[in-house]
């Protein structure tokens, strides 16, 4: 039985080698913040972090999570204190209906370690995560906001 390391807790998980960590996420572990959207990595609704990477869990098979460390949204905040991010993104009313922003918020968190100060052409590079509900100029307020505080 493979064991993964989530959110700083070690866990074993009963699924197969190439079960995407998307789904080992949601179903083996009950992680379901983590988002599915599209299955073929391109939306970003089930970005997490590994090894501090942002990546697209429906593309990662759990082979390839063992003996890493995931980071989801649900081990974002840390003793209940919400992550710089996630208040930017309530102070900037970004979520719509909210479905993509926990990707959305891991991509960004992942962008701010590399880039503490981004620039308009950094983060359009980097935040290719999609919303349908087109809520992309908060997104960009929140992402600078967050980089001040």
């Amino acid at each position: 039985m493979p064991t993964i390391s989530v959110n700083g807790q070690t866990r074993e998980v009963e699924a197969e080698d190439d079960t995407p960590l998307l789904w080992v996420l949601r179903e083996n572990l009950g992680l379901t913040g983590t988002k599915y959207g599209c299955g073929i990595a391109q939306c970003g609704a089930c970005t997490v972090h590994i090894d501090g990477e942002a990546v697209r869990s429906c593309s990662v098979p759990l082979s390839e999570a063992v003996g890493k460390k995931i980071a989801t949204i649900e081990g974002l905040a840390e003793g209940g204190v919400l992550h710089r991010v996630q208040k930017a993104w309530i102070e900037h009313d970004v979520p719509q209906c909210g479905y993509c922003q926990s990707g959305m918020i891991m991509a960004v968190v992942a962008l701010l370690k590399e880039k503490p100060q981004p620039t308009d052409a950094d983060i359009d590079a980097a935040i290719t995560n999609i919303c349908r509900c087109g809520t992309f100029q908060q997104v960009r307020a929140a992402i600078h906001a967050a980089a001040k505080a």
